[in-house]
């Protein structure tokens, strides 16, 4: 219902617009469809990875950071996906992470270097929970298609806003039905909705991402039989000061929290884009009784005092018992949880490789980094001085 009403915005754009430059609503209408169904070709088939590349992301390998690597196939296990999905990493101290694909056979997963440093395994597997969910859900191809029929009203919105204060100011043409008073109107009417509709779109746009995001957080809960791992990882991304400098208004609902914040402040509950992070922490912790779907439901009616829930009736009915795990592992992890100074350096080694960074051990400890374009066949310790052959 919420994206047949962004979609009754665009064709009512389409529709003014006709009736304004073409005397005929019905060729507008053709119109604002066409450049909709382009756009949507285009985000289908390219949308990924024009995210990616937007975000600046870097695809990795088991071998470049296998405890991330083991955390997303144990949620694709859980999950019960297809195909593992692709890895990537985004090389900024901010806390933050999406997921992106049209379907589950194509599907990447990005997380920050930031949120790698951080976050502890019951933290990171809390977060690519919620991610894999996302890919699961669906959530990756309606959130793309949305962020299409967004793109197209905004940018309709503005050549049409544009066009008809250009044509006003200089006397318009003339329509051959309603004569000077009809123009006006309709020239009247088009300006308050090229207005009106970006913003209408974009609270239709969140609210969207609101209900997935709900849903995402019981599928992580569900996946990893541990509803404080993510509780904890999103007190810690909300309590972050880092701005994410590759999101913008459009992909900022991807996120797995809003990447949006005054800079040197933490993140707030006012959340265009996201549920507040004070009430999904809530939510998580309340719990108690187990990690179904039932559980995420009756725990939202809890903190919010009334008796409806979030969840839809048919996912809460087929929803079976899940019990929750401990904080500790049941079996040994693959490797041993590092501390937060070796998960510093593991991702700095890795961001430094992914770069194409040499790395030269110095007799006196010291580690240089050589740029891959440096043109010097030498390079100097600042420490002691030694000379190393590149």
């Amino acid at each position: 219902m919420l994206v047949a009403g962004m979609l009754m915005l665009l064709l009512l754009i389409g529709f003014v617009l006709g009736l304004a430059f073409m005397d005929n609503g019905i060729a507008g209408l053709f119109i604002a469809l066409v450049v909709w169904v382009i756009m949507n070709l285009v985000a289908y088939f390219q949308g990924d990875s024009i995210l990616l590349a937007i975000s600046k992301a870097r695809k990795i390998e088991r071998d470049d950071h296998p405890r991330l690597y083991n955390i997303v196939e144990e949620m694709k296990i859980a999950s019960g996906l297809e195909k593992m999905p692709d890895i990537y990493i985004i090389d900024d101290p901010a806390l933050n992470a999406f997921a992106t694909g049209r379907d589950p056979k194509r599907a990447s997963v990005a997380i920050t270097s930031g949120l790698l440093q951080k976050l502890n395994r019951d933290e990171l597997q809390g977060v690519i929970g919620h991610e894999i969910a996302h890919i699961k859900n669906r959530d990756v191809l309606l959130m793309s298609l949305c962020s299409v029929l967004l793109g197209t009203i905004v940018m309709l919105a503005y050549y049409a806003t544009y066009m008809l204060f250009f044509s006003s100011m200089t006397g318009g043409r003339r329509s051959s039905g309603g004569g000077g008073g009809g123009a006006a109107i309709i020239l009247i009417f088009g300006i308050v909705l090229m207005i009106l509709a970006p913003i209408f779109a974009q609270l239709i746009y969140f609210a969207i991402s609101r209900k997935r995001e709900y849903l995402a957080d019981a599928s992580s809960a569900l996946y990893t039989r541990y509803p404080e791992g993510l509780a904890s990882a999103l007190e810690k991304l909300g309590a972050s000061t880092a701005q994410l400098q590759s999101a913008n208004q459009a992909t900022a609902p991807m996120y797995i929290t809003n990447p949006f914040r005054k800079k040197g402040r933490p993140a707030t509950d006012l959340s265009s884009t996201h549920p507040p992070i004070s009430e999904r922490v809530r939510i998580l912790r309340s719990m108690a009784g187990g990690a179904s779907f039932v559980d995420y439901d009756n725990a939202y009616r809890q903190v919010h005092g009334g008796s409806r829930g979030v969840m839809a009736p048919a996912a809460v009915a087929a929803a079976g018992a899940v019990g929750l795990r401990a904080a500790a592992p049941e079996a040994a992890p693959v490797q041993p949880e590092p501390t937060k100074l070796e998960r510093t350096r593991e991702v700095s080694d890795l961001m430094w490789r992914k770069s194409k960074y040499k790395t030269l051990m110095c007799d006196c400890g010291t580690k240089l980094r050589v740029p891959p374009n440096l043109k010097r066949a030498k390079v100097q310790c600042p420490h002691c001085g030694r000379i190393h052959p590149i």
